[in-house]
């Protein structure tokens, strides 16, 4: 048994089921003088007004803020080779399509992702894994997608399974083969799509390399009857489905998301009104990468729109060797806070119990409660305000994952 007392505020969403609307603001609760006990793995009691029992087992959280441990539920985490010669051509004007079409991009990364042997591709996600939870992220979804035939989409998804297994990190497995058109099927993205639900995906179930499919659904890319083949594939596999949606172009992503009943819709830079509607009568969560729009220079997702639509929201680092290679997802918070203009409350609520769902993991993670895996972070913070305000440090004081420090 482990008890953490002395909590100044503990900050946390409550139930299974995401936050939408009000209630992401409203359904955080700011309990004070509060106390958690651990019991293994688990979370087996939250005391009030110091009103905790005696433990020989103690941590004294000196009047600091406690959390659930946060979720980064969009992450391209498995990559070889960086990309930092693109930059310049990115400072010159050229766009994210361009780049890509001139063989730059997740092209370029799909080289040396290809060329990586599964220790090396280990090894790398290990050490990024390794800050994530330096930096208070006790669970992270990872994309396949950058190998884009059957020996490498398999690879990617061998190595995530890996760094659970052997790693001892939580990292909940995406199969995204269609993430753009490889050099072998060039000008044919059909062939290619039909090439992944014939080829690939059967692999990929038969091995039980994932949980959910992802497809990127954009001008240049994916349209959106490739996208619903795609998914519909996924679907019929029994894997829950995610869409790249309204990046660049609102093309119908995210009205194909609301349609099919995706758990999530990722980016949504571009969303119009139809689909907001469509995602909020489907249930579908708004992954939402801050970090993405400031490395790139694009606009900032209208998260505010979506709250006030029903949408539930998430945010996420998007970390990837091209349009965000930053894991930090404490920077996503502030931006959310400051360009979302997303209330502390509603931050929380979108890397704890709303990122949860987004990764299928809500009546697991995500909020401290009775029951819930004791994942939680003591912040070097004394509210949540504070949390969300301070920029480019790390706040995360003590790190705990299944009852276990780990930092």
């Amino acid at each position: 048994m482990i008890l953490i007392k002395n909590i100044g505020m503990l900050a946390t969403a409550e139930g299974n089921e995401p936050l939408r609307g009000a209630a992401q603001h409203g359904g955080v609760k700011l309990r004070r003088n509060a106390a958690v006990m651990i019991n293994g793995d688990t979370i087996q009691a939250v005391y009030d007004n110091g009103s905790a029992p005696e433990c020989d087992n103690v941590i004294d959280a000196g009047g600091r803020l406690v959390t659930a441990g946060l979720i980064d539920a969009h992450t391209h985490l498995i990559f070889g080779g960086w990309r930092q010669h693109e930059v310049p051509l990115k400072l010159r004007g050229a766009s994210y399509l361009e780049i890509l079409q001139a063989g730059g991009g997740i092209l370029n990364t799909l080289v040396a992702t290809r060329n990586a042997s599964e220790d090396e591709l280990y090894e790398r996600a290990e050490k990024a894994l390794a800050e994530m939870l330096d930096h208070g992220i006790t669970t992270v979804e990872a994309k396949s997608g950058y190998g884009l035939d059957v020996e490498n989409e398999l690879k990617q998804l061998r190595v995530i399974r890996r760094l659970s297994a052997e790693g001892g990190f939580s990292v909940v497995p995406t199969f995204m083969a269609a993430h753009a058109v490889p050099p072998e099927f060039k000008g044919d993205p059909d062939g290619y799509i039909e090439f992944i639900c014939t080829k690939i995906l059967p692999k990929v179930a038969d091995d039980e390399l994932c949980e959910f499919v992802d497809v990127f659904c954009e001008t240049g890319v994916f349209d959106v009857e490739q996208s619903r083949r795609m998914l519909t594939y996924g679907q019929a596999y029994g894997f829950k489905t995610k869409i790249h949606a309204d990046e660049i172009d609102a093309i119908g992503g995210s009205v194909l998301a609301g349609e099919m009943g995706a758990v999530s819709a990722e980016h949504l830079i571009a969303i119009d009104k139809a689909g907001i509607e469509s995602m909020a009568r489907g249930g579908t969560i708004a992954c939402l990468l801050p970090g993405t729009s400031l490395y790139l220079g694009k606009e900032f997702a209208p998260a505010r729109d979506m709250i006030a639509a029903g949408v539930p929201v998430a945010v996420c680092t998007d970390f990837n060797p091209g349009s965000c290679p930053s894991n930090d997802l404490q920077l996503c918070m502030n931006l959310a806070y400051l360009k979302y203009r997303m209330t502390p409350e509603e931050v929380l609520a979108a890397v704890t119990i709303n990122a949860a769902c987004a990764v299928g993991r809500g009546e697991t993670l995500g909020t401290v409660e009775p029951g819930k895996q004791a994942d939680l972070v003591i912040w070097d913070a004394e509210d949540l305000d504070y949390l969300v305000y301070r920029m480019g440090t790390n706040k995360a004081e003590k790190v705990i994952r299944k009852g276990n420090i780990v930092k």
